[in-house]
């Protein structure tokens, strides 16, 4: 059976120049220095796993961002996978502890001449290869909301079915994980309840609606980026019939190859943006999708 595991990449701006500093760790057990991870819990989502294994060998507390490679390595036989993200340094400082005994910030290029293992060189490189900088928007699709046929009402006014609140609930768990920090929804009871569970204000967005979207998309993707030069890190909560179509517009416009790009009912994506620049508008950098992140179920 793979044990599966999750980490990241730290980073923090650095204190003598303009570039950033990443965070490796000695493991007295092990004796080498490597990328703060470790496994799963039950039932416990990647990201969850990667916030909670930095905190534990760190301290710190940190937002996620893109998705950096996994990788693969064999424990006593058993297959070892180690999913990583970017992760900005939000708070915290280090106290020595049972797993890790030394901490160390570093140049990306110290770091990875520190590090014992090659995997973790890669993850590094990886990192390294698009600034630490960047802007991130949480784009949801609205979660289950039972059939059209089975509603009388006004289809605008649909709401979530109990499975669609149960990804709710797994999306307000899991999207403040990346910095959530404001909200945007279509103009949708199901979209709007969607991302309600994040307790912060809404703002209605009519341009990215199905109804809206389709007018003029060009409209559409320039409201999207506007949200994204706003700054923070916004969520935006969309239906099915926009979702694809923007992102591969954005992609188009950065020159950024996707090969799928799938939107089921309850999943997001996060798009990680260069931030604009001399009147430029935000670029389209990396784009990672998640499924539906249920929780666990009561009782179990």
């Amino acid at each position: 059976m793979t044990i599966r595991a999750a980490g990241a990449v730290v980073w923090r701006p650095s204190s003598v120049s303009d570039q950033v500093e990443v965070a490796v760790v000695h493991r007295p057990r092990y004796d080498d220095w490597s990328l703060p991870k470790g496994k799963l819990d039950a039932d416990e989502t990647t990201p969850a796993a990667a916030v909670r294994e930095v905190l534990e060998e760190t301290g710190f507390s940190i937002a996620l961002g893109r998705r950096l490679p996994s990788t693969e390595y064999k424990v006593d036989g058993r297959p070892k996978v180690v999913d990583y993200f970017a992760a900005r340094h939000l708070d915290g400082d280090f106290l020595a502890n049972d797993e890790v005994d030394r901490l160390k910030w570093l140049s990306p290029d110290a770091a990875g001449d520190l590090l014992r293992y090659q995997h973790d060189r890669v993850v590094l490189a990886e990192f390294a290869a698009l600034p630490a900088r960047l802007a991130t928007l949480l784009l949801v699709r609205h979660a289950k909301a039972g059939k059209r046929e089975d509603w009388d009402g006004e289809d605008d006014l649909r709401p979530l079915s109990p499975a669609g609140r149960r990804q709710a609930a797994g999306l307000a768990a899991i999207l403040p994980l990346f910095g959530a920090d404001r909200v945007h929804a279509a103009p949708r009871t199901r979209c709007v309840d969607t991302v309600a569970g994040l307790g912060l204000e809404i703002r209605s967005e009519p341009l990215l609606s199905e109804e809206g979207y389709w007018v003029s998309p060009s409209a559409g993707v320039a409201r999207l980026l506007d949200i994204v030069a706003a700054g923070g890190t916004p969520v935006v909560s969309s239906q099915g019939g926009v979702i694809p179509d923007v992102i591969a517009r954005l992609a188009d416009l950065s020159g950024l190859r996707l090969d799928e790009i799938a939107s089921k009912k309850g999943s997001f994506w996060v798009l990680s943006f260069r931030p604009p620049k001399r009147g430029r508008e935000p670029r389209l950098v990396a784009a990672d999708y998640f499924p539906s992140p249920l929780p666990k179920p009561a009782g179990s």
